[in-house]
């Protein structure tokens, strides 16, 4: 991905990509138990959860990066989540947050993030349990949830066309 790409362009490239990793998950997650899994199953499950890991975190770093320029200084996503309320853009300025909040355990695990998301459970992002097995990632967040990706993209989206249209 060129940085002359667009943000747009690179979520719906990382989009794409992230699917690949999803159909594979669904794949053996539907084919077999966790206790019938070869450990070449194992391993790609994992490794297809870590891409789409690493892709969140991606893709939100990204679009605070090249959206930064819209606030003075200062924490992007609470700015962000505050310009949103104003414009009454509650429910994108609540999933805004609640990504922001999946990113950050993402890249720092357990914190002020992952305190809040056990506190205020939402449909956006499923929790892990703390206790990991051998058969599942280890990450608190569990981005393998169908739609997960796919409403991180298109709450990315939607809040790039509200700061562009400002």
């Amino acid at each position: 991905m060129a940085a002359s790409e667009s943000l747009l362009d690179l979520i719906n490239a990382a989009q794409e990509q992230a699917k690949t990793h999803q159909t594979r998950i669904d794949q053996i997650l539907a084919t077999n138990d966790a206790n019938s899994r070869s450990a070449e199953e194992v391993d790609a499950l994992q490794s297809a959860t870590k891409a789409l890991e690493t892709a969140t975190i991606d893709a939100f770093s990204l679009f605070e990066a090249r959206m930064q320029h819209h606030f003075k200084r200062g924490p992007f996503s609470r700015k962000l989540t505050a310009r949103l309320r104003e414009a009454g853009e509650t429910k994108l300025a609540d999933q805004v947050h609640q990504y922001y909040l999946a990113a950050n355990v993402l890249k720092h695990g357990k914190g002020a993030s992952h305190r809040e998301l056990l506190k205020t459970p939402t449909p956006l992002v499923t929790l892990r349990s703390d206790e990991p097995d051998a058969e599942t990632p280890t990450s608190l967040i569990d981005v393998t949830t169908g739609g997960f990706f796919d409403g991180l993209c298109a709450t990315i989206i939607a809040a790039t066309h509200f700061l562009e249209s400002k």
